[in-house]
């Protein structure tokens, strides 16, 4: 899937990937920003990768709300999270614990330890069933979709 995919996200200027990606983000987070559980990272920059993919997001938090830097900004991050985007949607599917991938070293955490730390448990609290619907169901039906491709491969192998 990533293969198909990395062409067309490669040819999607900033502005589109962050008219997505901040309205979702905002949404899976709404109750955290709402608490202000995100000012640990006011006057932090945190880094995104899908490897698989070439994409690089720069989020960070200010006046109540996240944003986004431009690629262009040569933003310095504080704390970096890899991964490819099939275990980025595990994750998020509930499907696989971050801890276990950062263990196969599969999930890369790098830089400030303690934020680092913040972040993932901030994601771990994410209660799934309380997204809307729609993002609900695309992450529900991808995480599945990768887990039963996953398992089939293994099974395939043996």
């Amino acid at each position: 899937m990533p293969k198909i995919l990395k062409p067309s996200f490669s040819l999607l200027p900033f502005s589109a990937q962050k008219s997505a990606l901040i309205p979702a983000l905002s949404s899976v987070f709404r109750e955290a920003l709402e608490d202000g559980d995100f000012e640990f990272l006011q006057d932090k920059w945190l880094k995104i990768s899908v490897t698989d993919l070439g994409l690089n997001w720069w989020l960070s938090y200010d006046h109540d709300r996240l944003i986004m830097a431009s690629p262009d900004a040569a933003i310095q991050e504080d704390v970096s999270f890899s991964a490819n985007g099939d275990d980025l949607i595990l994750i998020a599917g509930r499907k696989q614990d971050p801890d276990t991938l950062f263990f196969q070293r599969r999930l890369k955490i790098e830089g400030d330890t303690e934020l680092g730390l913040e972040v993932k448990n901030l994601i771990d609290a994410i209660d799934i069933d309380q997204l809307p619907s729609t993002v609900h169901n695309l992450v529900e039906f991808s995480a599945n979709f990768i887990q039963n491709t996953q398992d089939c491969l293994k099974s395939a192998q043996q």
